[in-house]
């Protein structure tokens, strides 16, 4: 009677396990072979970090354009562009010898920024939607690529980092700008960001104190090949 019960219950649980899909089925086939974040993921809770018109007051934009070196005729993602407050900076930046492409996951952000870049008739700007584990960026593409407030909302950093990093051309940087704070208070502690970005072979270069942009300006370069998946061990700082 015992076993039958035990039994009994072994199947209820696998069709538990069937309806569910596992612990792991909420992921993608593209993030599986990649561990998850040994940390708190924010949620995306709005398409803006604070009005266009406050942050140009204090000059935001070009003071991080100016120290990430983006200059007239390079290219550039914008990652995570949201209603497109720097890409639109970035275009006017780089001129019409450059290009930047402004990347999100969300369909509706795109389709609002897509609006917003045929009525200013933006030229050197295209758009693309990514993937939550993927941006989806063509590879050897990119003098730049930034990452302004979002860092803390990648659900799946390694597999985004991982499929990331080809896009970089071979002496392109990547740049990173979040506040100083936990991940789940919608920041990124920068030992924790060097350490994410040094298990896919980024090296940081330098971190800059930004308080007018809402905390730090972290720039990377990438200095050894890809791991393989398998072999990523998730880091666990925190402080």
């Amino acid at each position: 009677m015992i076993r039958a019960v035990m039994a009994g219950m072994l199947v209820l649980l696998a069709a538990c396990d069937q309806i569910g899909g596992g612990k792991d089925s909420h992921r993608s086939a593209a993030a599986a072979p990649f561990p998850q974040a040994d940390r708190p993921v924010a949620p995306i809770v709005s398409t803006r970090w604070s009005s266009e018109e406050a942050r140009d007051r204090v000059n935001e934009a070009e003071d991080i354009m100016d120290r990430a070196g983006i200059r007239p005729g390079m290219t550039v993602a914008d990652i995570g562009a949201g209603e497109g407050y720097y890409t639109v900076r970035l275009a006017r930046r780089v001129g019409d010898k450059g290009r930047v492409l402004a990347e999100d996951i969300m369909p509706e952000v795109i389709e609002a920024l897509s609006r917003r870049i045929t009525r200013e008739k933006w030229d050197n700007v295209s758009v693309k939607l990514g993937a939550p584990e993927d941006p989806k960026l063509p590879e050897n593409s990119f003098d730049r690529i930034l990452m302004v407030h979002m860092y803390h909302e990648i659900g799946e950093p390694y597999a985004f980092l991982w499929h990331m990093s080809p896009a970089l051309k071979k002496d392109g940087e990547l740049i990173v700008v979040d506040a100083n704070r936990p991940t789940d208070q919608h920041g990124t502690p920068p030992r924790l960001l060097a350490c994410e970005l040094a298990a896919m072979g980024f090296r940081m270069e330098q971190v800059i104190p930004k308080p007018t942009a809402g905390g730090y300006l972290a720039r990377f370069r990438r200095i050894a090949a890809r791991p393989d998946p398998a072999s990523i061990v998730p880091c666990a700082f925190q402080g």
